[in-house]
């Protein structure tokens, strides 16, 4: 079985990228977040298109922000949108949707992005994590928990340490609240499968970050000791990334059990553009 997570930073924007990813990769699975359209908008426009294709779709969205999405060809049933008491900003919004694809409890989250450290947003964030972890440690053993975090787990998962100082996504806060959700038992297999490779899921658009390889690591699939021991390989498609009308994320692929497509390999800068020296790039907001 092959489960994908993709921010793709409004699913509208994104169809002519995505129908044909679809039909070229096969996934089984298929957690999508920053959908952006309200649920009836998202069906409308994309319903026929995917159950030509054989995927049944749940849906969880609000006009214009946020919204999330699986897309099953191995069942989805036990759908439940939101965090059950999770916190609002100021209301609930549609940020998390899980269901049962193919025997796993599959959830897609795309978690608040904390805006500023010590904001109104950034303690909204680490109470969404806190209530996300009361649900994921309540369901079954055999799940995975898939999404945009909206942190990046260690130093390691960004470009340049330096680069994020006085940022939200590497702040021990934050870092210490995705750690008390993997600390359930879930595994980042990502991690797991390539523990010192250069490895990121998220470029910005400005100032030419994806060409260098200036990214960050904040797309996670994290699984439950059942689902992770089954994992045959995982993988960041950035060919998905590249060309014209991409989302600024790549998806990320785990394939169980068997691994059509080999094991890709992880990530790497492409020979044009090597590691940038520690301290010799700033992010575009820091210009």
């Amino acid at each position: 079985m092959r489960i994908v997570t993709w921010n793709v930073n409004s699913v509208k924007q994104r169809v002519p990228r995505l129908l044909p990813w679809l039909e070229q990769r096969k996934p089984d699975v298929v957690c999508l977040q920053e959908t952006k359209l309200a649920d009836d908008a998202l069906t409308e426009l994309l319903g026929d298109e995917l159950a030509g294709r054989g995927y049944e779709l749940a849906v969880h969205g609000e006009g214009r922000w946020n919204g999330v999405a699986i897309l099953s060809k191995v069942g989805l049933d036990d759908v439940v949108a939101g965090v059950a008491n999770g916190p609002g900003f100021p209301h609930q919004e549609a940020r998390a949707i899980a269901a049962t694809c193919g025997g796993v409890r599959v959830t897609s989250v795309y978690v608040p992005n904390g805006r500023e450290p010590d904001s109104d947003h950034y303690r909204y964030k680490l109470e969404w994590l806190a209530a996300l972890r009361d649900v994921v440690g309540a369901g079954p053993k055999d799940a995975i928990v898939c999404g945009d975090m909206n942190i990046a787990p260690t130093d390691a998962d960004v470009f340049d340490p330096e680069a994020y100082i006085g940022q939200t996504h590497v702040t021990p806060p934050e870092r210490e609240a995705l750690a008390n959700l993997r600390a359930l038992g879930l595994r980042d297999v990502m991690r797991e499968r390539w523990p010192d490779q250069r490895v990121f899921t998220y470029w910005d658009y400005r100032a030419g970050m994806f060409h260098q390889d200036l990214g960050m690591r904040i797309d996670l699939m994290l699984a439950t000791p059942p689902v992770a021991d089954r994992v045959a390989a995982t993988w960041v498609d950035r060919h998905a990334r590249k060309g014209t009308g991409p989302s600024d994320h790549a998806p990320v692929i785990v394939d169980l059990d068997e691994a059509p497509d080999g094991d890709i390999g992880p990530v790497v800068p492409p020979p044009s553009a090597p590691a940038a020296k520690r301290g010799s790039k700033k992010l575009p907001q820091a210009k």
